[in-house]
């Protein structure tokens, strides 16, 4: 951690701001570890922000479906475009924003809430999510974070943000959500795409 809070520290004194992409598979401990990023930059003097994408998610009736479910969830469960256009791209160029954004969650609720996005002169942003690791995405730096399908589902289990039952969990995770992130990796390669790599698996120890 130490070594690539210097990288990221060094990288942003030519680069500002820095756009840094952390991502891996749902479970994988992204928001964690990018939380965990995001303050140890804050504590060296970095005006650093996390930002999760998960509000930029679809609403239930149109990220999911019975029709090849994980190919439409890889497509459609998130407001990509939108996210880029009126968030993305407009901190990149200033490295400030005041937006009111409609913002979903990862449950079954048919209705957005606004967000409030308030970053002023960053000097790092951070963006953590699913699916961040593609070509047409441009970021400065990207954090791949490792871990098993197993593994993640057991914390997806435990915390079980969707409300609803172990089985009904474990058929979304088998059908959708983890078929969505092998799509992923046959047609973006993320973890080939990464500039630095993170295991967070219980098999070799959770960082």
């Amino acid at each position: 951690m130490e070594n690539l809070i210097n990288t990221l520290s060094e990288k942003s004194q030519n680069t500002k701001p820095l756009m840094v992409a952390v991502s891996g598979i749902d479970g994988s401990g992204k928001g964690y570890i990018g939380s965990q990023i995001n303050s140890s930059l804050q504590e060296i003097g970095i005006n650093s922000y996390l930002i999760g994408i998960d509000g930029w998610l679809e609403l239930p009736e149109k990220r999911f479906s019975n029709t090849n479910p994980a190919e439409h969830f890889y497509n459609n469960g998130l407001r990509f475009t939108e996210m880029f256009s009126t968030l993305v791209a407009p901190l990149q160029q200033t490295g400030s924003i005041d937006l009111i954004a409609n913002h979903a969650d990862a449950s079954n609720s048919n209705s957005y809430t606004q967000y409030h996005y308030q970053i002023d002169n960053a000097e790092i942003v951070i963006l953590e999510g699913i699916f961040l690791f593609q070509n047409k995405f441009n970021f400065d730096y990207r954090i791949w974070i490792d871990c098993s399908f197993e593994t993640a589902f057991k914390r997806a289990l435990n915390r079980n943000q969707e409300g609803i039952s172990e089985v009904e969990l474990r058929q979304d995770y088998e059908t959708i959500y983890f078929p969505a992130q092998r799509l992923h990796f046959a047609q973006d390669k993320p973890k080939q795409m990464a500039d630095f790599i993170i295991v967070n698996d219980d098999k070799f120890k959770e960082y």
